[in-house]
């Protein structure tokens, strides 16, 4: 068996599975199901002053279903925690007692003033908590406030917020980053620079799910107004997964460890945030669709996963495709491939065609030969993966790699090709 055991910026724990800040981390009851479950740590919901926050009474949640009606993204408008800082504090300092080998982060948000960090901070590390979140992300409600996004796109208010933690915690500090950002790098930079010992990314995206069909107002509304709110789930995987791997490689980041968050569902998911460079990962959505007991997938398919390429551990699976990650200017404009249609696997459904005909480079034929049949025309395939993207039937399209220069198969000199864009004036990269 694969050891799962986490150290994540000094922070212990039996596996790198933590359930995020958010309302299932809300309470001790939540909390000790969850470890009850199995799960490896929880970053508790974020704390801030007294008197705590009031949200609203009413829906705080929409959803964006697959045709299945599978939850692949959830919009929430929910503020930190509304419970008295006193009742929080002391739950977690009970579940710490209990739990000693679990994580215990304390996720906070705070004002921007150092007399306020300088206050809360001592009180709620007596905790016992084994570190600190500092919540720059929030979209909504707080940020208006002058606090989470407000603060997170700002890196200058990064720095400083995170220099004023590190003044007053003896535990580790964890920068959570918004994705409400054109580029993550200059405040996962002032994290660095402000002393993070770690940073965890992505926060929820603004968001706007729907309107109401029949009011014509957005959905959901609180006496008739709606505001716009976080959005997460399996749908902004791909954008926290960019994140990720933006920071892991880049040279003044690279050495920050961090917790990957948004849409991680499986242990597929968890597989593509470490690889990419995080170094253990958190879950929320799929807990509020799923459950606590969805930990037991999570362990158990990534400690198969990391005996199957003989890594023994979650370390050494960490960063493993950091390397393969690039710009596209650095690409390699002489590798070809071209798309292959299995025959015998070909359910002659005919959507690679109508999407290649309607909307790409009319590289599929149509024929029928005693029935309907669908051909990849090799000279004006252009190895796109359009075809393979949308085929229902799992391996029945794939990419066949050729020779790198010319194209055996059609004569068509891919280096000459590219001797021609760098140097053409519509190319923004020609010199």
């Amino acid at each position: 068996m694969a050891d799962l055991t986490s150290e994540f910026a000094g922070i212990q724990s039996p596996n790198p599975f933590w359930l995020a800040s958010a309302p299932p981390t809300d309470k001790a009851y939540n909390v000790n199901r969850a470890f009850e479950a199995g799960w490896g740590g929880v970053v508790w919901k974020t704390l801030g002053e007294d008197p705590p926050v009031v949200n609203v009474s009413g829906p705080r949640y929409s959803t964006m279903f697959s045709n299945e009606r599978r939850v692949i993204g959830l919009n929430n408008i929910e503020l930190i925690t509304d419970r008295p800082l006193q009742i929080n504090l002391d739950e977690m300092r009970q579940i710490k007692k209990d739990w000693p080998d679990r994580a215990l982060i304390a996720s906070v948000m705070l004002p921007m003033n150092e007399k306020t960090w300088a206050k809360y901070i001592p009180i709620i590390e007596d905790t016992g908590a084994d570190g600190f979140e500092l919540n720059f992300g929030c979209p909504h409600g707080m940020s208006e406030r002058g606090m989470g996004a407000a603060v997170g796109q700002v890196p200058e208010y990064i720095q400083m917020a995170t220099e004023w933690a590190k003044k007053y915690a003896r535990v580790p500090v964890i920068v959570k980053l918004t994705p409400n950002v054109t580029n993550i790098l200059p405040v996962a930079h002032a994290a660095a620079n402000g002393g993070a010992d770690a940073v965890s990314l992505i926060n929820t995206v603004n968001s706007i799910m729907r309107v109401n069909y029949d009011t014509l107002t957005m959905y959901p509304t609180t006496d008739g107004m709606g505001s716009h709110g976080g959005y997460c789930g399996a749908a902004v995987k791909p954008i926290a997964l960019h994140m990720v791997a933006e920071i892991a490689r880049n040279a003044e980041t690279a050495n920050v460890p961090i917790s990957g968050i948004g849409g991680i569902g499986d242990w597929r998911d968890a597989v593509d945030f470490l690889a990419l460079g995080a170094s253990n990962v958190q879950v929320c959505t799929a807990a509020m669709v799923y459950g606590f007991k969805i930990i037991d997938d999570l362990t158990s398919g990534l400690s198969d996963f990391i005996d199957a390429k003989n890594l023994h551990t979650v370390s050494a699976l960490v960063g493993k495709a950091v390397p393969s990650v690039t710009d596209w200017q650095h690409l390699n404009l002489n590798y070809v491939e071209k798309a292959v249609i299995d025959q015998d696997l070909c359910i002659k459904c005919g959507r690679c065609h109508i999407v290649c005909e309607d909307t790409s480079h009319q590289a599929i034929t149509h024929t029928v030969k005693g029935e309907r049949c669908f051909e990849v025309i090799d000279e004006e395939c252009v190895g796109c993966n359009l075809c393979v993207s949308i085929c229902p039937v799992d391996g029945c399209i794939s990419m066949q790699q050729l020779t790198s220069g010319v194209d055996p198969r059609t004569g068509r000199d891919v280096q000459a090709e590219k001797a021609t864009w760098t140097t053409h004036p519509n190319n923004p990269m020609a010199k």
